[in-house]
């Protein structure tokens, strides 16, 4: 089965769907050793890491393709939703960007409704209009039917255009022809419970980490809700921070490691080195 096929088939079974959100070989490999069978390719999680900033639509489809690369050769039986972002441009760039990942091998990608490029600020989101939103949806169906890649279509417009605009579009991405829906930034329970509803019965994708200004359901409770799939963008990323800040205190303090650092045998085991020995065993030459 392709990846798109082993989705369509996790979706179809009963229970909600965890997808762990990684950026690169090190991330995805983790998840997979946790057990997860999918994990989301975050944009956050690319700006973060690629360029230690923010998720202000700074990363270009070149470096989260590579990303998903890393990814997926790390991972290679990992179901990855890619974070499409706005497809980088008009429609035509949305095919490219749709037809890029299905070859890839990705199991689902995200394009979104915001304007490109966006305002020279932090703040809002702002949305295309909405037929130029339906477009882009159409050219991401419409490419997806060459690899059978699923398409996410998700829209922004909820803190800037209301409920009941992102409510409609929801419903024009169904009839587009999207395969999972996303509301983006609900202020409330009633507000999740119109988006799956609007969704007509596909999959409803939720961002779930806490700390931004929308709706946070617990894992439970956004089952109960009838969504489907929940991500959660800083739970891999916060930590690796914290990780990563508590060793550089304890070098600075005088010390080798931090106290909360693996074992020197456990990162090596995790890294794979008693993994190589293995497989080179067979192409050393005797004697």
């Amino acid at each position: 089965m392709t990846p798109p096929d082993r989705l369509r088939a996790l979706l179809a079974e009963p229970g909600f769907v965890v997808m762990p959100a990684v950026w690169d070989g090190l991330s995805a490999k983790l998840a997979a050793g946790a057990g997860f069978r999918t994990a989301f390719l975050s944009g956050s999680c690319v700006a973060a890491s690629r360029l230690g900033g923010p998720d202000l639509d700074l990363i270009s489809f070149g470096e989260m393709f590579d990303s998903f690369t890393m990814v997926r050769g790390a991972a290679p039986e990992t179901l990855v939703l890619a974070d499409g972002d706005h497809g980088y441009g008009n429609a035509m760039n949305v095919q490219r960007t749709v037809r890029a990942y299905g070859r890839a091998g990705a199991a689902a990608i995200l394009i979104e409704d915001k304007i490109t490029p966006r305002a020279l600020t932090a703040a809002g989101k702002p949305c295309l209009p909405r037929a130029e939103a339906r477009m882009k949806i159409r050219a991401a169906v419409e490419a997806a039917k060459d690899s059978g890649i699923l398409i996410l279509a998700r829209t922004d417009c909820r803190p800037t255009q209301g409920i009941d605009e992102a409510v409609a579009r929801i419903e024009m991405y169904v009839e587009e022809g999207a395969d999972i829906l996303f509301l983006d930034s609900p202020a409330d329970e009633a507000e999740i419970r119109r988006a799956v509803a609007a969704a007509k019965g596909r999959p409803s994708f939720s961002v779930l980490s806490p700390g931004a200004p929308r709706a946070t359901p617990s894992r439970g409770e956004a089952a109960a809700l009838g969504l489907k799939i929940g991500t959660y963008p800083t739970s891999l990323l916060s930590p690796s921070v914290a990780g990563m800040k508590a060793g550089l205190a304890a070098l600075a303090a005088g010390d080798a490691a931090a106290a909360s650092a693996l074992p020197p045998a456990e990162l090596s085991a995790t890294l794979g080195y008693p993994d190589y020995d293995v497989q080179a065993r067979k192409f050393i030459v005797p004697g």
